[in-house]
């Protein structure tokens, strides 16, 4: 007999079996059978957690946000307690910037899967703007709002370990950073061209440095 589980747990199990079929397949393949078969657990306790699939995939949408902002502040803290004297000044700049940046990017390559998902996740919501139905659209607003969160974090804290001062608008710098990201990944999930992304990022993280100046 399956065993009794708070209702939030609940509905994280469902949401990972809902992810990984995702991963596997696509958000086409994501129906309430199937989570139900992916998470051992009969229909109506999918139906107890989730009115439908839209109201799943917004949920899903909501996950991969969270995931990716945890993600992104474990990189970012470790690449500050592995410099224990940081370089300074725009040299000491690009070098910081360039292995977090690098540091990020072997993360997506471990998942690549997950980002994709994170893109059909951004399309689905984007369609669902038409029909009126604002949970789902505002997913991807909030996929954006969170990245460009974190990207602007880095930037603040990459600046204050290397004693410079950004000479643009900071919030500026942090959506290019993450639309620049999005290319790169885009492109990659493509011709996996692992090089081409070290050398653009190398750069990335070059123009981003030239953008700064020293204290």
């Amino acid at each position: 007999m399956l065993s009794r589980m708070p209702a939030p747990e609940r509905r994280n199990q469902l949401v990972e079996a809902a992810l990984t079929i995702a991963s596997r397949s696509g958000v086409a393949s994501v129906t309430v059978r199937a989570v139900a078969e992916e998470a051992g657990v009969s229909l109506g306790v999918v139906h107890y957690c989730f009115q439908d699939k839209e109201e799943m995939v917004t949920a899903m949408g909501q996950a991969l946000v969270l995931q990716l902002a945890g993600s992104i502040d474990t990189l970012v803290d470790l690449i500050v307690t592995q410099m224990d004297e940081p370089p300074s000044g725009q040299s000491g700049l690009r070098d910081l910037l360039y292995r977090g940046l690098m540091a990020m990017w072997a993360h997506i390559e471990s998942v690549p899967n997950r980002e994709l998902l994170t893109y059909e996740i951004t399309c689905y919501a984007l369609r669902s703007r038409p029909s009126g139905s604002e949970a789902s659209s505002r997913i991807a607003e909030e996929q954006y709002r969170v990245m460009d969160a974190q990207a602007f974090e880095f930037l603040d804290r990459a600046a204050a370990l290397t004693r410079t001062t950004w000479t643009e608008p900071l919030v500026d710098l942090a959506r290019m950073t993450i639309l620049s990201i999005d290319g790169f990944v885009l492109r990659w999930l493509v011709d996996r061209d692992a090089e081409a992304v070290r050398r653009q990022i190398e750069l990335l993280a070059g123009r981003l440095a030239a953008a700064a100046v020293a204290r």
